[in-house]
């Protein structure tokens, strides 16, 4: 993966436009003597192949702001002690290995939306959901009765 640059200030689009900084982290929240915003401390760097972050310290800088809105993205299902204990296998999208019946590794637990797919739209949660309870019902009843709307390995129609 290429190692790309973050802060170019000449760095300008087909219009003309200056192209905003891209593949930064951010370090903290500067603010002023009032708990004002000042600035985002950031830092240039990449991410591999497993999706690390890997930052150049010798990047770090502060843009100044304002005003900080903060949108969080998903980027895979997260390490944890619940995982490990239930022995829970990730895949190599960072995210929940399951089967064709949404059901994880570990037996009686099971696994929708962007834990087991990646990030998506909410649709496509809501539609795993309805599924995976679905699979649910069927792990405890032994009945095949309430609709599936789509399995696991389903894609988007493009």
């Amino acid at each position: 993966m290429a190692d790309l640059p973050c802060h170019l200030p000449n760095r300008t689009g087909a219009r003309g436009r200056r192209l905003p900084p891209f593949s930064l982290a951010t370090l903290s929240f500067v603010g002023d003597g009032q708990h004002r915003l000042r600035a985002i401390q950031v830092v240039n760097g990449f991410r591999d192949e497993a999706r690390t972050f890997h930052p150049h310290p010798e990047s770090v800088e502060q843009l100044p702001a304002q005003l900080a809105l903060v949108a969080l993205g998903f980027a895979g299902a997260e390490p944890s002690r619940l995982l490990t204990d239930l022995n829970i296998t990730m895949n190599d999208l960072g995210t929940i290995a399951r089967d064709d019946n949404f059901m994880s590794s570990a037996d009686g637990v099971f696994v929708a939306g962007d834990a087991g797919r990646g990030p998506s739209l909410i649709v496509w949660a809501i539609a795993e959901g309805r599924s995976a309870a679905a699979n649910v019902d069927t792990y405890l009843t032994g009945r095949e009765i309430l609709p599936q709307p789509i399995h696991p390995d389903d894609q988007p129609i493009t």
